[in-house]
């Protein structure tokens, strides 16, 4: 019985290692006080990275009631959020520091 445990360890093992397909990546970036580009389109029913890059002076924000996320981005750094999957439809992100700038997920 000892014999098959191993030997059943060892097949296991052996089996090449299966990685994850990588995420899609979408850049988003804040300047003058805009989310560039305002409208990222993404795939439906698959988990997305989104790389958020402040280029305004002051610290910002990224956040959304709609895909529960909120993360502060300091004057020229850049922030991963990861969101999804997610069904078809638009969901609305703003900076909460900033409340006038608003974007805009349009999930496919």
């Amino acid at each position: 019985m000892r014999h098959v445990f191993w030997v059943a360890a060892l097949l296991i093992l052996s089996l090449p290692a299966v990685a994850p397909a990588d995420d899609p990546a979408f850049s988003i970036m804040m300047k003058n006080h805009q989310f560039v580009p305002s409208e990222v389109q993404i795939p439906a029913g698959v988990k997305a990275k989104l790389v958020v890059r402040n280029e305004n002076p002051t610290a910002s924000e990224f956040e959304s009631n709609q895909f529960h996320r909120e993360k502060v981005v300091a004057p020229g750094q850049q922030i991963t959020v990861y969101v999804g999957p997610l069904d078809p439809g638009s969901y609305e992100f703003f900076d909460d520091f900033h409340p006038q700038t608003r974007g805009h997920l349009i999930v496919k």
